[in-house]
């Protein structure tokens, strides 16, 4: 008895260093035939600073880097706010490497830092930003279109540059899910989202206590259907609030588009 007390005691400590690469494939009829095959990674909530070293950080980098994406979408909250060594953590993401770019969002942490100097971190780091915009990539004379939107807490979500169409396959990277709740458009195929770390603490991945979404329990982890288009929601690499986690081990979500 007591050693299983040890162990239940012990393990929310252990779960955070059990990153793993969630691999899925996402099939859809506008995925063109020039992007089947192609590897997406998506990875949010690193979380460096307060419990995540920058030494960890660099750990995630080369784990995300191993799964050998051909794009690299990043969903926000690099850091912990108010940490002394955040310019170190930002310098970390520049060593990400992927042919057809890497991409991403601002979660509200680097908000509550400075949304400027984040944003000049990043961009530094080799990262193009999609806030409230969005870009086509190109393969093999076929396209899809990648975009993003301000975070939910701290921002606006402006979807008003997006070029795709209904026959275009499209993502959208937002760091807070909830904002499947506000789309109105029908051009968007996926919205890629973080921000709840899957509840960081939950009872057995069915019930977490304590949720960062309005709408409570339906944004918690894995794929979720919205109102417009499938959200899916990476439990995060880092923690936040308390070094733990228990029934939420931390991501890198690889999905392979198939048409």
């Amino acid at each position: 008895m007591a050693f299983i007390i040890a162990a239940l005691i012990s393990y929310p400590f252990i779960e955070p260093y059990l990153l793993y690469a969630n691999e899925m494939e996402l099939a859809d009829p506008d995925i063109p035939e020039g992007f089947d095959g192609v590897r997406v990674a998506f990875a949010a909530d690193l979380h460096c600073g307060q419990y995540v070293s920058v030494e960890r950080m660099q750990y995630f980098v080369k784990e995300i880097n191993s799964q050998k994406p051909d794009i690299i979408l990043l969903g926000g909250d690099y850091i912990i706010d108010g940490h002394p060594d955040l310019d170190q953590c930002f310098a970390a993401l520049s060593d990400l490497s992927a042919p057809m770019g890497v991409y991403g969002v601002l979660g509200n942490h680097e908000h509550w830092e400075d949304e400027d100097w984040s944003r000049q971190q990043l961009e530094s780091a080799g990262i193009t930003l999609l806030e409230n915009d969005g870009q086509w990539i190109s393969r093999g004379g076929d396209r899809i279109w990648v975009g993003g939107v301000g975070d939910v807490w701290e921002d606006e979500q402006d979807m008003s540059k997006m070029e795709a169409t209904e026959d275009d396959f499209s993502i959208i990277v937002s760091h807070n899910p909830d904002f499947a709740e506000k789309l109105s458009e029908d051009t968007v195929d996926m919205i890629l989202s973080g921000h709840t770390h899957g509840g960081q603490v939950n009872l057995f991945g069915l019930y977490a206590p304590y949720q960062t979404s309005r709408y409570g329990q339906k944004y918690m982890r894995g794929m979720v259907d919205g109102p417009r288009c499938p959200v899916y929601v990476t439990t995060g690499m880092g923690v936040g609030g308390a070094p733990i986690r228990f029934f939420a081990r931390p991501e890198i979500a690889v999905f392979t588009l198939r048409k």
